[in-house]
């Protein structure tokens, strides 16, 4: 589905286990997590790799500092209910995070702070997949990005 374009996806629970093993989840940890992402995003960008990154990012300032390093930069805000997440919950991490087995999980004993200007927001609660990519590739090109 990249449509000729060279495209790479980051994804948080991979990076986490090959670039960013050595944090944990406190605010700084997180923030960390999010700097290493953006510093590959530069680098795969500036190389005409599309970079999909799908990570809780749960920070404004830190995916704003992300934004003025990267340039080309699309904020989607995958838009869900708390309860919806929780009954998605197929790693069992919210039921830990409830139970106060995990701390510091967004949304539970960590803030999510939403997006001021996300350039999409896709609820993921009222549409489906297909949908939802949809939506993105139609924003992509909207901008010219695809």
């Amino acid at each position: 589905m990249n449509q000729g374009h060279r495209v790479e996806r980051l994804d948080g629970d991979t990076v986490r286990q090959g670039l960013t093993s050595d944090l944990g989840f406190t605010k700084e940890d997180r923030d960390e997590n999010i700097k290493r992402v953006t510093f590959v995003s530069k680098l795969l960008t500036r190389n005409g790799v599309i970079i999909l990154a799908t990570f809780v990012s749960p920070y404004r300032e830190r995916r704003k500092k992300t934004r003025e390093e990267i340039g080309d930069f699309i904020e989607v805000y995958t838009r869900c209910p708390i309860e919806v997440c929780i009954a998605r919950d197929v790693k069992g991490m919210f039921k830990k995070a409830l139970a106060g087995e995990i701390s510091n999980f967004t949304g539970i004993d960590d803030p999510y702070e939403e997006p001021d200007n996300p350039e999409l927001i896709v609820d993921t609660d009222k549409k489906s997949i297909d949908e939802s990519v949809q939506k993105v590739l139609n924003k992509l090109n909207e901008l010219s990005y695809i």
